[in-house]
């Protein structure tokens, strides 16, 4: 048996697969390399229990094999990042709803466990100070391609709990609230490497809007460890936040990662619609509330922002090395 993750090649799931390699576990990665880069998982590529396809889940032939001799199913794979989203959304919707459909189908057959990896952005538009899992969602109109993503994700929970309810297919939900750390790219519109990679060059820092939402950032460190608690927990049927507990607005953090890198960047503001699209609309606050999976597995984030500044910027500065 092993640990299948879908989009193993991504930022997240590299780090996961990473992880779960340390522990003595035998891991298997699919991933198109359509956003997620081969370069991930270099460190491990040739480890003797490591296992990489390259495939894309909505038409891999072996894909129902794989699943049933997976003791779990880490299913990552999805189209990420607002800039992505806004630009493409129809393919945000077919890998993300398509793909889940897919590992649901085959997971039934065999009864696998499945931990989706969903989304703080289901909460929406909610104005709630803390977001928790049992909340009501918001979600914006379908006019503005901004909210597919939140949608398509929704959807796949709905999947999931459906699955549950119906057969008792043991499945498990969490939410991810922004996490950040060494691989990610700011490539499709990730904020903290985006910025980092900015004030390292001394250029611009491109602040969207009014710079006064805030987020919070959860080091990918952390995020895997939550990860592989829930997916190896026996809980089914239930939703999980995972996200820090420290918020910050987008104008802080910009400043923050000036001064914390002596870059002489300075901070530009740019209207959402000269960003994104006419009408853009973005969440003024995203916080989560982690009570849930503390009080159920005792995880809660470790590392703080500034230790993910530090890992995000030296991995920024290896690359170029």
């Amino acid at each position: 048996m092993y640990s299948l993750i879908t989009g193993g090649a991504g930022f997240i799931g590299s780090h996961l697969a990473e992880s779960l390699l340390k522990d003595g576990k035998d891991v298997i990665v699919i991933d198109d390399l359509s956003t997620g880069n081969i370069n991930n998982l270099k460190h491990i590529i040739n480890h003797k229990n490591f296992e990489f396809i390259k495939g894309n889940i909505v038409d891999l032939p072996e894909l129902d094999y794989l699943i049933s001799k997976a003791d779990v199913v880490y299913h990552l794979a999805a189209a990420v990042g607002v800039d992505l989203v806004v630009k493409e959304p129809v393919r945000t919707i077919t890998t993300n709803v398509h793909g889940t459909e897919r590992i649901l189908e085959g997971a039934v057959k065999s009864s696998t466990r499945v931990l989706l990896t969903s989304t703080s952005e289901v909460y929406g538009k909610s104005e709630k100070c803390k977001f928790s899992e049992d909340d009501d969602l918001l979600i914006g109109p379908s006019s503005h391609s901004r909210w597919s993503y939140a949608c398509s994700k929704l959807l796949d929970e709905f999947y999931c709990m459906a699955y549950y309810r119906s057969v008792k297919l043991p499945v498990i939900i969490a939410r991810l609230f922004n996490t950040v750390g060494p691989r990610q790219t700011g490539r499709y519109g990730m904020v903290v490497p985006r910025f980092v990679e900015k004030a390292l060059k001394g250029e611009k820092l491109s602040v969207f809007g009014t710079g006064k939402q805030t987020r919070c950032f959860c080091h990918v460190y952390d995020t895997v460890k939550g990860l592989k608690a829930l997916g190896q927990s026996n809980i089914s049927g239930e939703v999980f936040n995972i996200g820090s507990e420290w918020n910050i607005s987008i104008n802080g953090l910009a400043e923050m990662i000036i001064n914390r890198l002596s870059s002489m960047s300075e901070i530009e503001r740019i209207s959402y619609d000269e960003a994104y699209e006419p009408g853009f609309e973005d969440m003024m606050h995203r916080f989560p509330d982690t009570s849930k999976i503390n009080e159920r597995l005792g995880w809660k984030p470790q590392n703080t922002l500034e230790q993910i500044v530090d890992d995000v910027a030296n991995f920024c500065r290896d690359i170029k090395e």
